[in-house]
């Protein structure tokens, strides 16, 4: 038996779990815990890992990282700059990695693989944000420009800013993608009003407004399958 083995219960020993049952068979915790590698005196690798989850409390175990800074991590004794470091980088890597794979399946006339593209890059953020896409006529993307910043319930939006956007990029097509920090992607009465005025524009200068995408928690609102374009 393994000094770690004497020192730790069953099922303080992740590593071990992982090796024989792999990683699937790990809670959130445990997985927590292999990354953080170590402890302190008073608490094993798995009891920073509950610590962790407890501090993001109502955010759903591990997508809670996605809200958190160094310096709060670092409010949970045994969490130094460097763990803290690690966990937020553990937590861009998952990000990054469900973006490429949302990305392989791009296509701007399905909405569903649009939405799968920017959840991810969206659905963590407490306050509005809109996004630009522009694209050529084959509908491959010119550049894609986070354009406005909200509050945690609105998000400004100029239709004459997009459209001059869109025509400096001699755009074919534009499509919108914005958050809804509450995770609810139903539209607010304003956000019809606002799409509605940058599609009759967008029609005017002739480069098509494909879509406009509310991204919530996991699930999504296109207006165009919702006859609202």
């Amino acid at each position: 038996m393994s000094l770690l083995k004497e020192i730790y219960a069953p099922d303080e020993l992740p590593y071990d779990k992982f090796l024989h049952l792999g990683a699937e068979s790990l809670s959130d915790a445990e997985l927590l815990a292999i990354m953080l590698r170590t402890g302190t005196k008073d608490k094993t690798p798995i009891e920073l890992g509950r610590e962790v989850l407890k501090l993001a409390g109502d955010r759903r175990g591990l997508l809670g990282l996605h809200h958190f800074t160094v310096n709060d991590l670092m409010q949970i004794s045994g969490i130094g700059e460097v763990k803290a470091v690690q966990l937020l980088c553990i937590a861009e890597i998952a990000k990054r990695t469900a973006n490429m794979r949302a990305k392989a399946d791009l296509c701007f006339d399905r909405p569903k693989t649009v939405a799968a593209c920017y959840m991810e890059k969206l659905r963590h953020n407490t306050t509005e944000k809109l996004v630009l896409v522009l694209l050529d006529n084959r509908k491959d993307i010119l550049s894609e420009t986070e354009i406005s910043m909200g509050t945690a319930n609105s998000t400004p939006v100029s239709p004459r800013e997009i459209c001059i956007r869109a025509l400096r990029a001699e755009a074919a097509y534009m499509l919108l993608v914005h958050n809804h920090p509450s995770g609810n992607p139903a539209p607010s009465r304003q956000d019809i009003l606002v799409t509605q005025k940058i599609k009759e524009v967008s029609d005017l200068i002739e480069i098509p407004l494909l879509d406009h995408i509310i991204i919530g928690d996991n699930r999504y609102t296109s207006f165009n399958e919702k006859g609202l374009l």
